[in-house]
C-alpha cells in the first residue's frame, strides 16, 4: 500500500505550498526512521550512502525535486567534492528525501514541480465562500422590514 509524503516551504516562505509524493511503505519506514534517529545497529542503505559519501570526503550538500512526469517525481542529490567542485546525482525522490532527513540538509523543488504537482490551498477559497455567505446575509438582514414578520 503506498505512502504519501508531503513536503510543505518553510514557515517564513513567501508562497506556501505542499508538494505531495506518493512512496512505498519500505520507503515511508526509511525516512521515518531518518527523522525519528533510531538505530538499527548496522547501516541500512541510507546510512550506508551517507557513509560512503562521506569515506570518500565528499558531503552531501542538499537534495532537489527536479521533475515530475504524470505522477512520477525525479530527484537529485547535490555533492560537493573535495576539490571542491559540486556534481548532482539522480534518484529516487524517496531516497534522497531519507538521505536528507539523516543529514540535514536542505530540501528543494523546482518551481516548475511546484506549479504541476503542488496541492491548491484552499484556505483562502474558504474564506471567499465564508465572506460571500456573510454578506449575503448580511443583505438579507438588510432588506428586511417591519412588514415581513407580519
Amino acid at each position: 500500500m503506498p505512502s504519501l509524503v508531503v513536503l510543505k516551504t518553510r514557515d517564513d516562505a513567501t508562497r506556501q505550498i505542499t508538494l505531495p509524493i506518493r512512496i512505498g511503505p519500505v520507503e515511508a519506514a526509511a525516512i521515518t526512521a531518518g527523522i525519528e534517529g533510531t538505530s538499527h545497529g548496522r547501516p541500512l542503505t541510507h546510512d550506508l550512502l551517507s557513509n560512503v559519501i562521506s569515506t570518500l570526503d565528499s558531503r552531501l550538500i542538499s537534495i532537489s525535486i527536479v521533475d515530475v512526469q504524470g505522477t512520477t517525481f525525479f530527484a537529485t542529490l547535490q555533492l560537493m567534492r573535495p576539490d571542491g567542485s559540486r556534481t548532482d546525482v539522480d534518484c529516487r525522490p524517496s531516497d534522497a528525501i531519507a538521505l536528507a532527513v539523516r543529514t540535514g540538509v536542505p530540501i528543494y523543488a523546482r518551481e516548475q514541480v511546484l506549479d504541476t504537482a503542488t496541492m491548491p490551498d484552499f484556505s483562502q477559497a474558504k474564506k471567499d465562500v465564508e465572506e460571500q455567505e456573510l454578506q449575503a446575509f448580511h443583505d438579507f438582514v438588510e432588506g428586511l422590514s417591519p412588514e415581513d414578520f407580519g
